[in-house]
């Protein structure tokens, strides 16, 4: 009997050490991030001609919250009414969550100096003179910026007409210099001023030319004023998406964003949603750790959250893009067992949504009657 007792017991050992066992590799499993599947399908999406509101009635995932970030670049305070709280071009195909409007405008060809955001000076030449673009270009100074500015000189093309960055191969009769008067950075002020009349002179200089400048106090006014107004109408939205469960392997991130039309973007930790116009910004971004994008294996790097991203002065707004960061946002949020909240973790509600999309026209419409329309060039400069 002795010798049956002891079996039993051996037996129940090695149940309970067997338990324990496939216990811990469970847990262990369970703690690793989720990894990319081997042969991934496409995941079901909501068409964008259903809207914001069909996407977020067939969701359970959006209980009452807060709004989402709506601040500057630096992630300060936020600078638009929409919010209440917190804070490169790329190409791919996309599904129905991106998909392809046509636009009555493409992206501009290059940045030319303009009057409504540029301090400029004329450089006259001689009467009759003309300056090859190879002696202009050897004019120009080493670095295009006074101080935080982006600093240019163009040329009057002398059989065209038109003003371009000296060309070689071209000739020019008269030449303009100009510098932003604002950025993110701020306003331009009467030292950078004076730096931009140095580099002027010195290219006025060496192409015989005879430089004109505007007046200093009335440029630097200007640049204060631009600077007022870019302050109050820039907007970058953001939404968190937050792991639920297991993490995410930033091999797992991309796969399931790769559905959605995003792509790998320039910089490590960032893949981006390309716009409908070949060379246009992107349309989206979505963030995630830089130390776990150039992990050695990416398989085990486990990431917890990422950040969905908007930058509404820089994207065109026939593009739809707050609609469609709404839609991208749901369905990732869905794929990978994610939560939508805000930089403080409070789950986003469809009103809150629908209220940043009411606001955000008002915004379109501001910067279009200041002729800084949302995705111009000139929007795209003076928000930089």
């Amino acid at each position: 009997m002795s010798n049956t007792l002891q079996i039993g017991l051996a037996a129940a050992g090695a149940l309970v050490l067997a338990g324990l066992v496939a216990h811990n590799a469970w847990q262990a499993r369970k703690s690793q991030p989720r990894r990319p599947d081997p042969a991934p399908q496409a995941s079901a999406t909501v068409s964008e001609a259903d809207g914001v509101d069909a996407a977020l009635q067939a969701t359970d995932m959006l209980p009452p919250g807060a709004g989402p970030e709506l601040a500057g670049q630096d992630d300060a305070a936020p600078n638009h009414p929409a919010a209440n709280g917190g804070s490169a071009p790329e190409h791919g195909e996309s599904d129905a969550i991106t998909q392809k409007i046509s636009l009555n405008t493409g992206p501009d060809r290059k940045l030319l100096l303009d009057p409504l955001l540029d301090a400029m000076a004329t450089i006259v030449l001689d009467q009759g003179a003309v300056v090859s673009g190879e002696a202009a270009q050897a004019a120009l100074p080493a670095t295009r910026r006074v101080d935080t500015k982006p600093f240019a000189v163009e040329g009057r093309n002398r059989d065209s007409g038109l003003w371009e960055p000296p060309v070689a191969g071209q000739f020019y009769d008269q030449f303009q210099a100009g510098v932003q008067l604002a950025n993110r950075s701020g306003p331009l002020n009467e030292i950078a001023f004076s730096e931009f009349t140095l580099k002027t002179q010195a290219v006025a200089d060496a192409i015989n030319g005879t430089p004109h400048f505007p007046e200093m106090l009335e440029e630097v006014a200007r640049a204060r004023e631009l600077d007022q107004f870019a302050s109050a109408n820039d907007a970058r939205l953001s939404f968190v998406l937050r792991a639920r469960q297991a993490a995410w392997s930033p091999g797992y991130l991309q796969q399931c964003a790769a559905r959605h039309g995003f792509v790998p973007g320039v910089l490590p930790g960032r893949l981006v949603l390309p716009a409908s116009v070949e060379g246009a910004p992107p349309l989206l971004s979505l963030e995630y750790d830089t130390q776990a994008a150039l992990a050695e294996d990416l398989e085990q790097a486990a990431l917890y959250e990422a950040l969905l991203c908007l930058e509404v002065t820089h994207v065109h707004r026939e593009e739809q893009p707050f609609a469609r960061m709404c839609e991208a946002a749901l369905h990732l949020a869905k794929d990978m067992d994610g939560n939508i909240t805000d930089g403080n973790g409070q789950r986003i509600t469809a009103d809150t949504m629908d209220a940043i999309a009411n606001d955000l026209e008002g915004l379109y419409n501001t910067l279009e009657q200041h002729d800084f329309a949302a995705g111009s060039a000139l929007a795209r400069r003076l928000f930089s």
